[in-house]
């Protein structure tokens, strides 16, 4: 196991080495990096057996869990190589063997600023006491670094007592003004809503969420944001309009009407954010963000949440802006190319008239 052990760091240093966001364990493949989202064999090493893979995740194991591994057939959890970094980690088994996805969380909560949010988000990490705000997009595309750089806004500039849930925990807060808890599904708290509602008793001001998973999880969420506390959380979803749509179908038809009432009533706004790969190597991010106003909260209370995507296209004096303006910001700035705005792009057509 030892060997093993060595071989990972070894595997993980040279993961550092050449700025890789991923790495993926799999039988019969190289060692995987993903740098600027494209998957790269590390050839210096060797191919890895099904006996390597097992070797290899289970250096990162403890007892405990390997037995949830065994048991549930897969495990999230985090890692950590020395001082020099940690990983957001999911090993699980697949044909027989065992594989794992390696997230990389780096050491430094980046700032709001760094990770090009629009300026006007500054308003609810300073300003809002209560309320619901979502970040959102695919798997891989900055989510928990954003609600980290939120977090970390909040706790650098406000008195508060801030608890988040997490599974795992990713990035590790320093306290500065703020007070934080961090608590860790499976070794601190039982699941996601458990935990929510056990924050209830624990004085918090701010919640960090780390992923709204099932009805149970969304409704106490949206109880805590109307009952005077500031939530945040993410969902795998597109945009804004898909967000609230997912959220309200989670339930059965007899609640929607309930759920959609409170969203509209707690909801302050809704990132949508797109990693892109960037002129000159790197990535950078694109936005949609819906801002809660007036006319959202009506046409979500009305169900005509396919009207979304018109007021965020109209509502750029507030601070809203759609994904394609964004991309347009971003050709125009040689950011990206315009193949790739158009691959990112949810409405290529539109995009296309933007930009002319």
């Amino acid at each position: 196991m030892e060997d093993y052990k060595q071989l990972l760091n070894n595997i993980l240093g040279e993961i550092l080495k050449q700025g890789a966001s991923d790495f993926l364990i799999a039988v019969n493949k190289y060692p995987i990096a993903r740098i600027d989202n494209r998957l790269t064999p590390l050839t210096q090493f060797e191919i890895l057996t099904s006996q390597a893979t097992e070797g290899l995740c289970f250096a990162m194991l403890t007892e405990d869990q390997r037995k949830i591994l065994l048991s549930k057939k897969d495990i999230d959890f985090s890692y950590s190589l020395n001082e020099e970094a940690r990983f957001r980690v999911n090993v699980f088994l697949q044909r027989g063997s065992f594989s794992a996805a390696m997230r990389l969380i780096p050491s430094k909560i980046p700032t709001m600023e760094f990770l090009n949010i629009p300026p006007i988000v500054h308003d609810f990490t300073l300003r809002a006491t209560q309320g619901f705000f979502l970040v959102v997009g695919p798997s891989g595309h900055g989510k928990s670094t954003a609600l980290a750089a939120m977090i970390d806004e909040i706790n650098h500039n406000r008195t508060e007592h801030i608890v988040t849930i997490e599974d795992p925990i990713e990035y590790l807060y320093n306290p500065d003004r703020s007070v934080i808890d961090q608590r860790e599904i499976g070794s601190d708290a039982l699941g996601f809503s458990e935990a929510l509602r056990a924050s209830f008793r624990q004085d918090p001001n701010v919640i960090m969420v780390g992923e709204m998973r099932d009805p149970e999880t969304i409704a106490v969420a949206i109880t805590a944001a109307e009952t005077g506390h500031l939530v945040f959380s993410t969902l795998h979803t597109n945009n804004a309009a898909q967000t609230i749509d997912r959220i309200i179908d989670a339930f059965p038809p007899s609640q929607q009407n309930q759920i959609r009432a409170q969203m509209a009533g707690s909801l302050l706004g809704i990132l949508s954010r797109r990693l892109i790969p960037q002129v000159g190597g790197g990535r950078i991010a694109a936005h949609e963000l819906l801002i809660a106003n007036s006319a959202v909260r009506n046409l979500i209370r009305e169900n005509k949440t396919h009207q979304l995507d018109l007021v965020i296209e109209t509502s750029g004096e507030e601070g809203m802006i759609s994904l394609n303006r964004s991309l347009v910001n971003l050709v125009k700035q040689k950011n990206i190319t315009l193949d790739q705005a158009q691959q990112y792009s949810l409405n290529p057509n539109e995009l296309k008239l933007l930009l002319k």
